[in-house]
């Protein structure tokens, strides 16, 4: 076994697995539970996306803080344990209260998220960052394809949505429990851990080296992933799109070859040496504005679910390049001892911006859906120009 698949990274990344497992069952249900089930208006279902995946970004930011405050085990594994509130909403028939208890979830899930990636970068070393990133990816989003086609499968055999949201509920337990037995670094420690020991970016005291470069990019990568958030509107929008056109399985479908095509790609990412700033701009960003307006042309023309499905493909494509690669080019560009505070500014900034993203797409799909993703496209390929623009002078290949 190589060393970076240590004890810890192991522990980290099937938490993630069980995690994905449960709450992306959650996810895919939401739309069709609110819109179809509930009966509420397409903007309504914009404004609970609002809601819940702009509403943590404040929250992300604080847990990130106060990982690198007091510990980030305890941060990530009190964040993971309320996770299951969002697998509840199944439980009742008023949308306020199923918007509001899937939005708890999430907003845990996003308090969780920054702590867990320091952690983990805190348990390997630098030149294998980008590896382990790509693990916990292929993990993460493989939890959530196993977790759709197991949804498929119970939908099938006659199982109702509320049953199977209750089933989520098992996953996310294990999830928690796993991170209860990783190392607990703090991060205020003065034993930075294996990162910081071998931090090839930084000093003997996790300080990096800040050059006009690194700082350009630093700031290009929260700008873009800023701007990436106004462009990224729930992935419940082609799942009902699909689901319109079609039927509740085949919408839900999309998101297995979504979350499939990610994971893979995302592993490939990380064990590849590229330019990452030039990758996470061409190949995340520019490739997900591409896909995105394809999405909305395919509704627009009346095109075959095949169109649709390599659309999608193309957005999970992207997703696995972004996932793995700003995480990775935000470790090198943070103090150690700042990771978390780094992770969460990332988290936040992206939340910020899906917030109003998911507010703009429910609006504009009231009129047409091609408008919701024209716009979307437009902002991702807006945020390819900018990373690209700031980080010209900073190259990391590792």
């Amino acid at each position: 076994m190589q060393k970076w698949l240590n004890k810890d990274v192991l522990l980290i990344s099937f938490s993630a697995f069980f995690s994905d497992l449960g709450y992306h069952t959650a996810i895919a249900l939401f739309p069709i539970f609110l819109v179809i089930t509930l009966k509420v208006p397409d903007y309504e279902f914009g404004f609970a996306n609002a809601v819940a995946f702009g509403g943590g970004a404040i929250i992300a930011y604080f847990g990130g803080l106060l990982g690198d405050k007091y510990s980030y085990k305890w941060l990530a594994v009190s964040g993971n344990a309320f996770i299951p509130l969002l697998s509840l909403f199944g439980l009742v028939t008023s949308p306020v209260i199923a918007i509001f208890l899937f939005s708890g979830g999430w907003w845990a899930r996003n308090f969780r998220t920054p702590p867990r990636r320091a952690l983990l970068v805190r348990s390997t070393f630098p030149e294998t960052r980008g590896k382990v990133f790509g693990f916990l990816h292929m993990l993460d989003i493989g939890g959530g394809m196993i977790s759709i086609f197991t949804l498929l499968s119970l939908i099938l055999i006659g199982l109702g949505y509320t049953q199977i949201l209750l089933l989520s509920v098992i996953p996310l337990l294990i999830a928690t429990i796993l991170l209860l037995f990783t190392a607990d670094i703090k991060g205020h420690s003065n034993n930075p851990g294996i990162a910081g020991t071998a931090a090839s970016n930084s000093n003997k005291d996790g300080k990096v080296f800040y050059t006009p470069a690194k700082k350009s990019a630093y700031k290009g990568i929260i700008i873009a992933a800023s701007l990436y958030g106004f462009s990224s509107y729930a992935i419940g929008f082609p799942i009902l799109t699909i689901a319109q056109r079609s039927n509740d399985i085949l919408g839900i479908g999309s998101y297995a070859l979504y979350l499939g095509v990610s994971a893979v790609i995302g592993f490939w990412i990380g064990s590849k040496k590229m330019d990452r700033v030039k990758t996470l701009g061409i190949l995340g960003y520019l490739l997900s504005g591409f896909g995105t307006i394809m999405l909305g042309l395919a509704y627009f023309f009346h095109q075959s679910l095949f169109v649709f499905y390599v659309a999608v493909a193309i957005l999970g494509f992207a997703l696995g390049i972004i996932e793995v690669i700003e995480p990775t080019l935000i470790s090198f560009l943070k103090d150690i001892k700042d990771l978390g505070k780094g992770m969460g500014s990332l988290t936040a900034s992206r939340s910020l911006g899906i917030f109003l993203a998911n507010l703009i797409m429910g609006f504009l799909y009231i009129f047409n859906p091609l408008y919701s993703y024209t716009y979307a496209g437009l902002i991702s390929i807006a945020a390819a120009i900018i990373v690209l623009y700031y980080g010209k002078a900073y190259s990391l290949k590792i």
